[in-house]
Parts: C-alpha cells; structure tokens; sequence
C-alpha cells in the first residue's frame, strides 16, 4: 500500500544537503551564495531528498552537482537541460534542477534552451549570469555587453549580447524571473516561488565573478545605488522606485516612462501595476535592461516577469501514450520499430 508523504514526515535541515566535497570556487565568488541559498530553501519545499535530482553543464556554475548531497549528474557542455528532460520524461515525480551558465546555456546550449522553455517540460531552470567565460579564463560570453574588452575581444566585443530574460520569453517561457547573488532573502522567495510553479521555472541569477568580471552587478545591490538602479517587482503593486520612492514608472501607450512623484503630483494609483501573467508588460520589463535613445536611464527588475500556467510536456506525453495504448493496445518493441507494412526479401 502506498503511503502518502506529508510535509510533516520530512523533516531536513540545510546541512542535509551539504555533500562531503570540498567547495572549490574562487572566494567572493557568487556561486558560494547560490548554493547557499538552494541548501537552506531545500528543507521547506516538503519533497523527500531522495526525489531532488541535479543536472549540470559545463563551466564554474557546474560544479553545483558535486556540492549538493542529492542525485544528480555533471553532464556536457550545452546539455544539461537535454539530459534533464529525459529524467523528467522517465519520472516524473522528481524534482529536477538545472544548473548552467551563461556560456553553457546560451552559446554552445542555446539550442537547447530555447526548445527546452518551448516545450515546457516541469523543470527549474538556474541560469548563473557573470556576463563572461570565467572557467576558461576571461573570455567574452553570450551575455557581456558590447564593447566589452576580454582575452578574445582584446579591442571591445562587437556583437549584441544576448537578454536572457527576453530570450526566454521569445521562446514562450511561462515562468521568467531574475534574481542575484547579494539578495540572498530575494533570492529564497524566487527558489520557492520557482519550485511551486508547474512547468519549466527559469530563473536568471546575476552571479558575480571576482576575477575576470567583478562587480559588474553591484550597483543592483549595494546600499548606495540599489535604490535607484534596482526595482523589485510585486504582482499587484506599482513600479516605485528610488531613494525617497518618490520615483514610478507609468506607460504611455506601450512607452514606459519615469516619472517624478512628488513633482509631478501622479499618484500611485496612475503608475504600472506588475501583472505577471501581461506578456506583453513582461517583454517591456526584460528590455529594461538597456535603452536605446539615451533618453531614460530605467532600474534593472527584479523578480518574476511573468508566471503562467501551461500544460506541461510529461503529462501531455504521457496523455498521448495512453490514448496510443488505448487504440493499439501494447505492441512489442519488434512491431513499433518495424511498422505496419513490412517486406520478406528471397
């Protein structure tokens, strides 16, 4: 008899996630945060250990495996989330996690990624952004800003980077978030709020490299500056920002537009209200990460761009299966391969 697990009955601490192998990152690297943040979310999510797998790429953000005392597998480069859709499709009762960078994912994996959000498999979906190749030593990655000048690019990177969050939603993402490394309580919420959404949870990790890219986020977090450069997103709630909040943001049509509250005299109640299932709003947020006439200087957001509930690729799979099963009943191995219509050669 089978006999239901109740959140109850699991009771974990983060050190049972802890493996026994030595953390070997650079120090201040942001990954430390990362792992720290999965290990003491973990325990509260109300799933048996024995049910959290790991798959991973290539690259620093890829050692993740090693650290995690769950199952899970360092895979190739680029392939994790293919590897990780197979375990899905073969169990779909496990919790599965992937691991990869910006490299990884987006460059070598970017086929990958975007057929893996299109197909909306129940996976979540880490993707650590440091904007550069750091386990191969500095080169420019899929996601350093032009003009950026590295090992490979030594005259500044002369294409356009890649926008994960806008990439993700191109490809029908139907969970898109974005977090960061020196947030950690941030971080936690998003976690969670990644584990509890069914279908493929990407989250974007802004993750700092302190030896070939470093710092190239702290204005998002630091006391200083995080007031005016960051917006943290709420469903529900008006886009405020700003050292005194006195700053929104409203639209003009589809325009975004900065506005000053306590000079203009608009209330909040006129602003932008983050409605995570708006697509259209989401596509806006995500391209707040640059602005192309120079007029507005917009905060980078963070939080879940867009939440929306799809059906997800096992159970659709498993739904055809069975409508198969139903109208051909169980046929051999032998008879699948061969077909229907088959030759004797003399």
């Amino acid at each position: 008899m089978e006999v239901a697990i109740t959140e109850q009955d699991i009771l974990l601490s983060p050190k049972d996630f802890v493996s026994s192998q030595e953390v070997k990152w650079c120090p201040g690297c942001g990954d430390y945060s990362i792992l720290k943040q999965v290990q003491t979310v973990f325990p509260d999510l109300g799933v048996p250990k024995e049910n959290f797998v790991f798959i991973s790429g290539i690259g620093c953000s890829s050692r993740f495996t090693y650290y995690m005392d769950t199952y899970g597998m360092h895979s190739i480069h680029g392939r994790a989330v293919a590897i990780a859709s197979g375990v899905k499709a073969a169990n779909p009762k496990l919790s599965v996690w992937v691991i990869s960078g910006d490299g990884d994912s987006l460059s070598i994996g970017g086929n990958h990624f975007i057929h893996a959000v299109r197909k909306n498999f129940d996976l979540n979906y880490l993707l650590f952004n440091n904007q550069i190749y750091s386990l191969t030593k500095g080169q420019y990655s899929p996601t350093s800003e032009k003009g950026k000048v590295t090992k490979t690019s030594p005259f500044g990177s002369l294409e356009e980077p890649f926008n994960p969050s806008e990439l993700a939603l191109g490809a029908n993402g139907s969970f898109v978030a974005r977090t960061l490394d020196r947030d950690p309580k941030h971080m936690q919420s998003i976690i969670k709020r990644a584990h509890e959404f069914k279908g493929t949870s990407f989250v974007e990790v802004y993750q700092n490299c302190p030896i070939f890219n470093d710092a190239t986020f702290f204005a998002y977090s630091d006391k200083e500056t995080k007031k005016e450069e960051a917006i943290y997103l709420e469903h529900g709630k008006p886009l405020i920002f700003g050292n005194n909040r006195d700053k929104g943001i409203k639209l003009d049509g589809l325009l975004p537009v900065i506005v000053n509250l306590s000079e203009t005299g608009i209330t909040s109640d006129e602003l932008w209200l983050h409605d995570e299932q708006d697509k259209t709003k989401a596509n806006l947020l995500a391209r707040f990460l640059s602005n192309e006439d120079g007029s507005q200087h917009f905060p980078r957001p963070f939080g879940v761009l867009y939440a929306r509930q799809r059906p997800v690729y096992e159970e659709n799979m498993e739904e055809q299966l069975h409508e198969a099963e139903a109208r051909s009943g169980r046929m051999p191995l032998n008879k699948i391969l061969s077909g229907s219509r088959t030759w004797q050669i003399f």
